[in-house]
């Protein structure tokens, strides 16, 4: 079992840029594919982004795409968020979290551990 620990939220301003860091405890991080989630107030959690454990495959959502980039450092076992181009719609709490599985899967509910959160707020 892996423990995760996000950091780097905060507030930006419209069009602004933050980096999500999530770091996981114990050896076997490098085992694992990585996701990252978001819960905005009064909405359900929904997917933002995954990577295999390798680092080769990646998948983001449409809301996302092309302003947001996962990557991770296994070395380090750290997975992360590059946020560019923020929206007030892209407010929310942000948690990573790990899943077994061989490919990448983008539902919240197949993923085993995840942390605590790290609040994002984009002002307008």
């Amino acid at each position: 079992q892996v423990q995760l620990v996000e950091s780097g939220g905060g507030l930006v301003q419209n069009g602004g840029s933050l980096r999500l860091s999530c770091a996981a405890s114990g050896r076997t991080f490098g085992s694992y594919n990585m996701g990252w989630f978001r819960q905005a107030p009064g909405k359900e959690r929904e997917f933002v982004a995954a990577i295999t454990w390798s680092g080769g495959i990646t998948n983001h959502a449409n809301s996302v795409k092309g302003r947001f980039t996962i990557s991770r450092d296994n070395a380090k076992n750290t997975v992360y968020l590059q946020m560019n181009s923020l929206k007030p719609e892209d407010t929310a709490v942000y948690y990573c979290a790990s899943d077994r599985a061989g490919s990448i899967r983008v539902s919240q509910a197949l993923y085993a551990n995840w942390g605590q959160g790290t609040q994002v707020t984009v002002s307008s």
